[in-house]
């Protein structure tokens, strides 16, 4: 009897399930259902996602597609949210099967949340082995998710990249967009503006970053060269758009291997050479700088700086530059170059020349525009920085030479900047003594400079959250030291330690003292 009695207690999910439908037939029913939608979309979000997908399995949600079109853009923008929770709670085979005819419509819809949805569930699909088969069945779904990088918003064409690039995890998917007619869906999209072409240029990078393979498609069909080609035309504006899609290109090994062989890093130094007698080359020349900068980081800075001499000779040119820009730039690249053995030893080995830059980076670090200043401090704590390994004998002398060269007193020059009442500052030159912390030279330094382990143990120096974490970040780095306690005595060993182990947020309790006679 009560067996009987507990079958005939609907589950929670029954319950669900009942609610939903009902709310699905007063949104039917009724010709102003924004009340109804709201109530569906508030019931949809309190049930867990993965209890949704039992509660909307079977039914059909054709009248919130229906209600898409609409100009009523609160009601369009309710049911876009609905049909998020929904569509995410089901499997992308089931999207493939149920939804497709819906979705395809999705992707011309006025409305560019729609469009968004519409892609985004795509994308979803053509990941699933078994779905993405129904999705390359359907050439309309894909020209259309095409013609979508050419939406006038950056959101709608950037979901279609994302939607379409997945499609070169798998040879079917290449070989519909790049083997079948669809080839000129993407040209004849590529070919309505400037604007749009390098929007198709970023698919083509996306897709030739995935494999070697699918970079061998992406050549074949002749968008690579052309996008080679943009580096040397006329517009110097193209010129600077395309180095940084060149740049994304050499990010993966293949890619740089197929640079190579088209003989692009050539180009680019050649570029260089020739920047001094174009009075626009301000516009392009930090992506050539960058361009080699993630060469040098992906494989070696001395063999690059070896053999593109021209590229580290810019560099130092830029860190001479009255311009904020070049010095700027400059700035980044000697500290991502610097924070390498490799690249330290490059400098080292210009003598003078790097010395001129280093005294020039220890004056714009004294003073000037704040942005640069900060710069400057991190590209001098990349420089000075050794991890534990890395600390030969050689190593050190060169770092401490460098930090000596910053002026006749740097631990006081650092921590003058640092009690500027400038946040950005504090931090960044609190991350220059990080770098000398766990080096033997700099706690020496430390410990004979006068009350200098004082000033970093007091809490009170740099109130905001980023301020206490890098001086926490100092504490961590000199306790764990293995001759730290030796150098910095004891005494303040146990206070270091006393410090990282209450936290960078500890504050001290204030005892209140009361007098007789008070209130």
């Amino acid at each position: 009897m009560e067996e009987e009695v507990r079958r005939k207690i609907p589950t929670t999910l029954q319950v669900m399930a009942a609610s939903i439908e009902d709310l699905l037939e007063e949104i039917s029913g009724v010709d102003d259902p924004i009340e109804e939608l709201q109530c569906l979309k508030t019931a949809l979000l309190s049930i867990p996602l993965r209890d949704l997908r039992d509660s909307v399995s079977g039914q059909r949600f054709n009248v919130i597609f229906s209600l898409l079109h609409s100009d009523d853009k609160e009601q369009v923008e309710l049911c876009v949210g609905i049909l998020e929770r929904i569509l995410l709670a089901l499997g992308p085979v089931t999207l493939a099967q149920s939804y497709r005819a819906e979705l395809q419509g999705g992707l011309t819809h006025p409305n560019d949340t729609v469009k968004i949805l519409a892609l985004t569930q795509i994308g979803r699909m053509v990941e699933h082995p078994e779905a993405s088969t129904e999705i390359l069945n359907n050439h309309d779904i894909l020209a259309a998710t095409i013609c979508c990088i050419g939406e006038e918003k950056m959101e709608v064409a950037k979901q279609a990249i994302q939607s379409l690039s997945k499609l070169s995890h798998s040879k079917p998917g290449l070989d519909k967009l790049f083997q079948t007619d669809l080839l000129k869906v993407i040209k004849d999209v590529m070919a309505t503006s400037d604007i749009i072409r390098y929007r198709i240029y970023e698919l083509v990078v996306e897709i030739s970053s995935a494999s070697p393979i699918s970079l061998g498609y992406c050549a074949k069909s002749g968008f690579i060269a052309q996008l080679l080609g943009e580096l040397t035309g006329d517009d110097v504006l193209t010129r600077a758009t395309s180095i940084e899609m060149v740049t994304s290109l050499a990010y993966t090994q293949h890619g740089r291997k197929y640079l190579a062989q088209q003989g692009i890093m050539d180009k680019v130094s050649n570029m260089i050479k020739g920047a001094d007698t174009d009075p626009f080359s301000a516009l392009y020349i930090p992506g050539l700088v960058k361009f080699f900068v993630n060469l040098a980081i992906m494989d070696s800075p001395q063999q690059v700086c070896e053999t593109y001499p021209v590229f580290q000779n810019k560099v130092f040119e830029m860190a001479l530059d009255p311009d904020p820009a070049m010095i700027g730039v400059a700035l980044d690249t000697l500290g991502l170059l610097g924070s390498t053995v490799e690249g330290k030893q490059v400098f080292h080995k210009t003598g003078e020349r790097f010395k001129a830059v280093w005294l020039i980076m220890s004056k714009i670090a004294g003073a000037g525009a704040t942005e640069l200043r900060v710069r400057s401090l991190d590209a001098i704590s990349q420089l000075l920085t050794l991890q534990l390994e890395q600390q030969t004998e050689d190593l050190l002398a060169l770092t401490e030479s460098w930090f000596l060269l910053l002026s006749n007193l740097p631990m006081d020059m650092i921590r003058n900047i640092s009690i500027q009442p400038f946040p950005e500052l504090h931090c960044a030159a609190m991350r220059v003594f990080t770098a000398i912390s766990s080096q033997l030279w700099g706690q020496k330094l430390m410990i004979s400079t006068p009350s200098f382990m004082e000033f970093i143990l007091d809490r009170s120096a740099g109130q905001t959250k980023d301020a206490k974490d890098a001086k926490f970040d100092l504490m961590g780095s000199l306790v764990c030291s293995s001759t730290a306690a030796e150098i910095l005595g004891s005494q303040h060993y146990i206070r270091l330690k006393t410090y990282l182990r209450e936290g960078p947020y500890y504050i001290s309790p204030v005892v209140a003292v009361c007098t007789e006679g008070a209130d």
